[in-house]
């Protein structure tokens, strides 16, 4: 297999925190993960971490400081890292698939 290639389907699943995992590939400073909410998933604090990638399926609401956003299934997500949109996500449906890139 190519090292270009990432192969979602033969990466095992690791525990982020109850209700959501996710797998994780790092390569050449940049970092992918294939990550999975359920309804049961709920963010403990505000996440100040800046994210890139596209909801694969099911749907998600993110709450900012001073708004809740809604995205569904094929829809992107791009927000600011260093706190500039601090943020909190939760499914709002049984299950949500994203797919994030992340500089390392």
């Amino acid at each position: 297999m190519s090292d270009r290639r990432v192969d979602c389907d033969s990466l095992d699943w690791f525990p982020m925190a109850p209700g959501a995992r996710h797998k994780v590939v790092e390569r050449g400073g940049k970092r992918v993960r294939l990550i999975e909410f359920t309804d049961a998933f709920v963010e403990e604090g505000w996440c100040p971490k800046g994210h890139s990638g596209v909801l694969l399926e099911g749907l998600r609401e993110i709450e900012f400081d001073n708004r809740v956003e809604r995205y569904r299934a094929g829809e992107g997500i791009m927000t600011a890292g260093g706190g500039a949109e601090k943020h909190k996500a939760r499914a709002l449906s049984p299950v949500a698939r994203l797919l994030v890139v992340e500089d390392v």
